[in-house]
């Protein structure tokens, strides 16, 4: 069984990196993706890649940081995402639960990530709190992804999942699925084909039952993947070669602009 992480903050995660990853080898994970939330851990994301073969770099600006992120944070940004190590741009996109910067910065942002990422050929992965009417209408404007589109840490509903979808987007799963009062998530899940899912851990953030409340690992991806399984009623090994698949699929696919 062969499962990816496709989205973790492996700079946040204490303790010894690589003992977290010999873990997620035994767990079965081949490949985790290091996710930057700014230039400086952007930057980190892109060493660990190089210092880690299981490793690979997603590098972009967070919502919550979207008022700093300038000219030169941009400048920066576009080329470290020229990397051959950086299979994605992101984590980017909306969180108006939190707030923590203006509306019209974050947007601002998250437009100059989907520029960014149609001009590379790279897939952009997105982060949606509480903001998904304007995530939905932004996306739209730029769509559809020919380039790979993934909804990170999925929280809408079916509806959102299947725009998603027709715009060519994959819908990632974290830890919440595992959550027994996330009833909305669970069934919108179930009804998502296979060939359109990805597993997170979001880690250290959102970590699965029966760990909820502790740091998250990449290991415990593998609690995703069998969460996942009983909702569709297959096994385990099942979705892991399926998301497996579409993982690749997606930073591999045909480099051209939108």
């Amino acid at each position: 069984m062969e499962l990816i992480d496709t989205h973790a903050h492996l700079d946040m995660l204490e303790g010894d990196l690589a003992a977290h990853l010999e873990e997620a080898r035994r767990a079965g994970v081949v490949q985790v993706a290091a996710v930057g939330v700014d230039l400086p851990s952007s930057r980190r994301a892109v060493e660990l890649a190089r210092a880690f073969k299981e490793v690979v770099a997603v590098v972009g600006v967070h919502p919550h940081d979207a008022s700093s992120a300038d000219e030169s944070c941009f400048r920066g940004l576009r080329r470290l995402a020229a990397e051959p190590e950086v299979v994605a741009v992101g984590e980017t996109g909306l969180d108006f639960y939190r707030d923590l910067s203006p509306r019209l910065d974050q947007e601002r942002s998250f437009r100059r990530h989907l520029e960014m990422a149609g001009e590379l050929g790279k897939p952009v992965v997105v982060h949606d709190r509480e903001a998904h009417r304007r995530t939905m209408e932004i996306l739209e404007e730029y769509g559809p992804f020919h380039h790979g589109l993934v909804l990170h840490c999925f929280s809408g509903d079916l509806s959102m999942a299947r725009a998603c979808m027709e715009m060519g987007g994959f819908i990632s799963v974290a830890g919440p699925v595992t959550f027994s009062n996330a009833r909305r998530l669970r069934d919108a899940l179930a009804e998502v084909p296979l060939e359109r899912l990805l597993l997170e851990t979001d880690s250290p953030f959102l970590s699965p039952h029966p760990h909820r409340g502790e740091p998250n690992t990449p290991a415990r991806v593998a609690l995703v993947a069998a969460a996942v399984a009983g909702l569709k009623g297959v096994g385990v090994k099942e979705v892991a070669a399926a998301t497996t698949a579409n993982w690749i699929r997606i930073i591999n696919v045909d480099r051209r602009s939108a």
